[in-house]
């Protein structure tokens, strides 16, 4: 990827109990519970853990589930395992707020040597399936004797709000080339067929599941959850890229827009990086007729435009159901996500989650429609100290008397000639290091090259970017700041950046720069613990 030109400050340009560090109030109770609060022992590292950000105990976490509300509570499903992308299963976390979480324990464990991957869990209010009003449903992935050409959709069902479950023997959709794959693209398709997405269509009265394939999208409906119709496949298309990856983690959902209108999307996370596209979350906005997915643009869009914003989760909220979406994703990549990250040695975990946001719907001055994301408000409220340090005004560097290393950091940046501003997060006491949100010939960018150790390499991965209008002089930047992750949510959401690091310990420090010209950072606000 070409980066901004080079200035001095781009530089180089499971299964225990799941620990729940986020939040204000519940983030003393938690970690002295888990006995995670004490002083660390002598020669021991300190602690490295997300202190904003869903993480697990230890082990390897992966991808979120589609959740569900029970009760007042956000029920989350996550996939966790004991090593490094080895065989896992379903870890259940609740919240009321979706900024605090509490661990509930393992729902869907292993069956045997069949791992449980991705799917969903939906609550049958209307007995649909027959298996109790108000059952929890969930289809999952399983994958029988780790054949990945036999990977299929079976139904889980609670009776207890989704703390523990029963499985049909079979799946309820099987893999249609299970039994007849020959040639080299059959056994291709059989070995990806995973990650089902249940919507209920509620103006046909049947749910609506999409299935991701190697390279497209299978639609199934069905009355009850256990009898599914295939219907049709949705195809993509991204110029240029002929080597994306499987289209994996699909979501499908209606929602209505800032100017009232409805619209379905249909999403996947895609491996676009060696095909020069991006590897997030796609999507597309279409429309729905009981039996397939249209579409006026077969380009996809993208939520998120950093490196490690993955297997993304949306579902409708509970104040505004119709309008906004709230959405959660795997902080991780696949090009690194299996290495020894140094939160193995401190805190014997790998992996986290992303803040929660919100998603909306907006019709663009081109008459097109994109997905705002914001963080959600409650993610600020929840941070109990602030510190207001108005409009600064810079030329050059501008070092902060700010040491933190979890916070929400809000700005409008606005210049006239100067051709590189920013901000250097995460900063070591003498400068050397750090990672920098930035603007440059029409582009926002986060760079964690200067960051980069030897024990946590991200190269050639290191500098992530998007284009915004070449013209704008003025931005505004909420950047979610942690212990080993930076999210950049740019204007109003349109453009976000969502970016592990993993900065030598004890780099809290924060500065502000703008090369060959001034620049004010006007309400300069700073949320932390």
């Amino acid at each position: 990827m070409e980066r901004a030109v080079t200035t001095e400050h781009l530089g180089f340009s499971r299964r225990t109990m799941l620990r729940t560090v986020v939040g204000a109030a519940t983030v003393i109770a938690t970690r002295t519970a888990s006995g995670l609060g004490a002083s660390p022992a002598a020669g021991a590292a300190a602690s490295r853990r997300a202190l904003l950000h869903l993480t697990p105990t230890t082990g390897w976490a992966c991808d979120p589930q589609h959740p569900c509300y029970l009760g007042g509570r956000l029920q989350l499903p996550h996939l966790q395992a004991a090593q490094t992308a080895g065989p896992g299963g379903w870890r259940l976390a609740t919240s009321t707020d979706e900024v605090s979480f509490s661990d509930v324990g393992d729902t869907i464990p292993l069956v045997g040597d069949t791992p449980a991957w991705s799917g969903l869990a939906v609550v049958d209010t209307d007995n649909t399936a027959g298996l109790g009003g108000g059952a929890v449903i969930a289809l999952v992935t399983h994958v029988p004797h780790g054949d990945l050409t036999r990977q299929a959709q079976y139904l889980h069902w609670s009776t207890d709000g989704g703390r523990s479950f029963s499985m049909l023997s079979e799946p309820v959709i099987p893999n249609p080339n299970a039994d007849s794959a020959s040639t080299d693209e059959e056994i291709d398709n059989a070995r990806w067929f995973r990650d089902p997405k249940v919507v209920r269509d509620e103006e046909r009265s049947q749910w609506v599941c999409v299935i991701g394939r190697r390279k497209y999208l299978s639609l199934y409906v069905s009355t009850d959850l256990h009898r599914w119709r295939w219907t049709s496949n949705f195809d993509y298309l991204v110029p240029g890229a002929t080597d994306l990856g499987g289209m994996e983690c699909p979501d499908l959902f209606r929602i209505i827009a800032d100017d009232g209108t409805s619209h379905w999307v249909l999403a996947a996370s895609m491996d676009g990086w060696g095909a020069g596209s991006l590897g997030t979350y796609a999507y597309w906005i279409g429309s729905w007729d009981g039996t397939r997915f249209m579409t006026d643009n077969l380009r996809p869009q993208w939520l998120d435009h950093g490196y490690d914003w993955y297997a993304a989760v949306t579902w409708p909220s509970a104040t505004s159901p119709h309008n906004v979406r709230h959405a959660v994703a795997w902080m991780n990549n696949w090009k690194y996500a299996a290495r020894h990250v140094p939160t193995l040695d401190t805190d014997g975990y790998n992996g986290q989650y992303s803040v929660v946001r919100e998603i909306r719907l907006s019709r663009q001055p081109g008459g097109w429609y994109s997905l705002l994301s914001t963080p959600k408000p409650a993610l600020a409220v929840s941070l109990l100290s602030q510190k207001s340090l108005g409009d600064v005004t810079v030329d050059g560097r501008r070092v902060l008397d700010v040491k933190t290393e979890a916070y929400v950091l809000t700005t409008d940046v606005a210049w006239t000639n100067a051709t590189n501003v920013g901000i250097e997060v995460l900063r070591s006491p003498d400068g050397t290091r750090h990672t920098n949100v930035g603007i440059f010939n029409g582009r926002v960018y986060v760079d964690r090259g200067p960051s980069e150790t030897v024990s946590a390499p991200f190269a050639p991965y290191t500098q992530s970017e998007a284009s915004i209008d070449p013209a704008a002089r003025h931005v505004h930047l909420a950047v979610v700041v942690d212990r080993n992750s930076v999210e950049v949510f740019v204007n109003a959401g349109h453009t976000v950046l969502s970016n592990q690091v993993y900065p030598t310990a004890g780099d809290h420090g924060l500065a502000l720069y703008s090369d060959n010209g001034s620049a004010v950072f006007s309400g300069l606000s700073i949320r932390t613990l």
